[in-house]
């Protein structure tokens, strides 16, 4: 049935010159931005946001897929070219890929990434429409304390995800928790928090919160110098590249893409640690260990099929529960919240020609990569020479622009503009800024499905336990809080058995 509905989406685009057109150009600006160190995908899509207000909800999502699945390949450019990672996941793959650039093999590195990376985001597609129908089925026999107790699961393990210092993160998310109750209350429609302001009962957006934390705010970090800026004039050199040397690499781009999605599927890893594990695994495996941080092409492209196939499998948490599953799918998120639809179980069951126009999508964003990638490297390598300043300035008035289009009110301006200050600060304090959007996502789906679990309970909590998946998913949830002492009570345990040793 979805193979159906997804063949009919994947032909309504192919037939429609201005989604092909939107495909092509989303794919290039995210190309593009996701190649200039300091502008990572969630940063991309961020101040791209409001540029779909006015967009059906078809084109909307074509565009913002276009530019994730691009800007996570134009990292790559960047970490070869000039050795510094335009996105913080193509940090591996600077390892090989700049030692091959300097070897005078630079457009090489690009193919084998580009292809890699294609065949990545093709895995990360077929994993996605399998698992999602089973996962939303599984989920629609969920009750509220079950979707309560994911809520506060995907807020802890984001939490934990999003810093070193876990606490610290936990904090962050109860601030955007509070956020999150900024308006009317939905159950008694009492006003919370709002000290009278008419701007402020309609509660905080969650776009204008999102431009302000992962647009501003990184602006803000770039022009203070927080970002490296670029060094060199990158250059491609040697970019031939027979097919069948492309071939040869089949075995590594298999393993990192099957790595990349099944970590991309849990809540809160990310492409980061996805990576970092294909590459280890694929340095493990190979017959020439030393080669690798020297140039080995394996070491380009396991990371970016890993990189790339983790799209896929983070859209899993997010469409078929609501959660998340790392900072990218949270602003998708809000873009779906902006155009009137709630992933969930329930998008799914009332919904399933949206999951079917999203693969369909994924999968012209894909192929629109590989073409752009082919046709347009070497304008997209003279376009990084372009100063940050000019393009960080531009990036501000995007964000600008946008949050005074949510609701034509420069109200939204301010609030955007003191979000961005917020994000700052976080940096500065070195606090992630990550869970106080995820908190500000989640906090209201806690709080609903909380409150309606205790209704129906009549004020008892016994609910929580007495249903066997939601006891589990506590169990899990404390558990993940409980890791750090353990962790650390393990540590002095052993230092102390090899003291006495």
């Amino acid at each position: 049935m979805i193979i159906n509905e997804f063949l009919a989406a994947l032909l309504s685009i192919l037939s429609s010159p201005e989604a092909l057109m939107m495909a092509l150009f989303a794919v290039t600006l995210g190309v593009i931005l996701g190649a200039l160190p300091g502008i990572s995908s969630t940063m991309a899509i961020a101040v791209l946001l409001p540029v779909t207000f006015g967009m059906e909800t078809q084109l909307a999502i074509l565009f913002l897929l276009g530019v994730f699945i691009s800007s996570v390949y134009g990292g790559s450019i960047s970490a070869i070219l000039i050795n510094i990672p335009g996105t913080p996941a193509a940090m591996v793959t600077q390892l090989d890929g700049y030692p091959m650039c300097k070897a005078g093999l630079g457009g090489q590195a690009l193919k084998y990434a580009l292809y890699a990376s294609t065949v990545g985001g093709v895995i990360g597609i077929v994993l996605l429409i399998v698992i999602s129908p089973w996962m939303a089925k599984a989920a629609g026999s969920m009750r509220s304390p079950e979707f309560a107790a994911i809520a506060a699961l995907g807020l802890v393990m984001l939490a934990f995800a999003s810093g070193k210092s876990p606490l610290r993160g936990v904090l962050v998310g109860l601030l955007g928790l509070m956020c999150g109750m900024i308006g009317f209350d939905t159950v008694t429609d009492v006003e919370r928090f709002t000290y009278n302001s008419v701007t402020m009962q309609g509660g905080v957006d969650i776009v204008t919160m999102m431009l302000g934390i992962f647009g501003l705010s990184e602006v803000m970090k770039n022009l203070a110098g927080a970002s490296n800026p670029i060094h060199g004039k990158p250059g491609m050199g040697n970019a031939k590249l027979p097919i069948w040397r492309v071939l040869a690499r089949w075995k590594a781009a298999i393993r990192g893409s099957l790595v990349g999605a099944l970590i991309g599927c849990v809540p809160a890893i990310g492409s980061s640690i996805a990576v970092s594990v294909a590459y280890a695994q694929e340095a493990r495996l190979s017959k020439d260990k030393d080669s690798f941080g020297k140039g080995n092409p394996d070491g380009v492209v396991a990371p970016e099929a890993a990189n790339s196939s983790s799209i896929g499998g983070s859209l899993i948490p997010m469409m078929t529960l609501g959660i998340p599953g790392d900072t990218v799918t949270a602003v998708l998120m809000g873009a779906l919240l902006m155009h009137g639809l709630r992933p969930g179980p329930m998008l799914f069951t009332n919904n399933p020609e949206f999951f079917a126009s999203v693969y369909a999508a994924l999968l012209i964003g894909v192929v629109a990569t590989l073409i752009v990638g082919l046709l347009l490297a070497r304008w997209i390598v003279k376009i990084m020479g372009l100063p940050p300043r000019i393009l960080l300035t531009g990036i501000a008035v995007l964000c600008v622009v946008g949050s005074f289009a949510i609701r034509n009110s420069i109200s939204d301006v301010f609030i955007m503009v003191f979000f961005g200050v917020i994000g700052y600060i976080l940096h500065l304090l070195r606090l992630p800024a990550a869970p106080l959007a995820f908190g500000l996502i989640l906090g209201p789906i806690l709080e609903e499905n909380l409150r309606r679990s205790l209704l129906i309970s009549r004020g008892s909590w016994s609910v929580f336990i007495e249903r066997p998946l939601s006891l589990g998913i506590l169990t899990v949830t404390l558990l993940v809080l409980l890791l750090p002492m353990l962790s650390a009570l393990c540590r002095r345990w052993s230092n102390s058995m090899r003291r006495t040793a």
